[in-house]
């Protein structure tokens, strides 16, 4: 039988071949995305300068109930959070920038992110 790899080893494949052809620029920064089991992070970075504009992730959301913390696993909780990167890059002046999936397909969250965001006037 033929060992796959991880899940996570394909996805950094994947990553690593979509960011050969994708860079951010000062003009046009790049929207990552990092998609754990419980929570989304998002980072709008310019890689010419190496430097990360602007930041968010869900654990900023919610308060914890019961003791439990927050969850940002669903789908909702990736709406609000696109709409919260767009308020903030539109603070800092940006409104174009290129997508970066992470190497996830564009489904569920990643795709409710990414509609979120370019409803808050991101244009990608």
């Amino acid at each position: 039988m033929i060992n796959k790899g991880s899940k996570n080893e394909t996805r950094g494949r994947i990553h690593t071949r979509i960011r050969k052809k994708m860079q951010g620029t000062t003009e046009r920064p790049r929207l990552n995305v990092y998609r754990s089991t419980n929570h989304l992070y998002v980072q709008i970075i310019d890689d010419l300068k190496g430097a990360t504009l602007i930041s968010a992730n869900t654990l900023e959301f919610g308060e914890a109930k019961g003791g439990k913390r927050p969850t940002g696993g669903n789908v909702s909780a990736a709406k609000q959070l696109g709409k919260s990167i767009a308020e903030r890059a539109k603070e800092k002046g940006i409104k174009q920038v290129v997508f970066d999936r992470g190497g996830y397909l564009y489904h569920g969250r990643v795709k409710a992110l990414a509609e979120a965001a370019r409803e808050g006037g991101l244009e990608f």
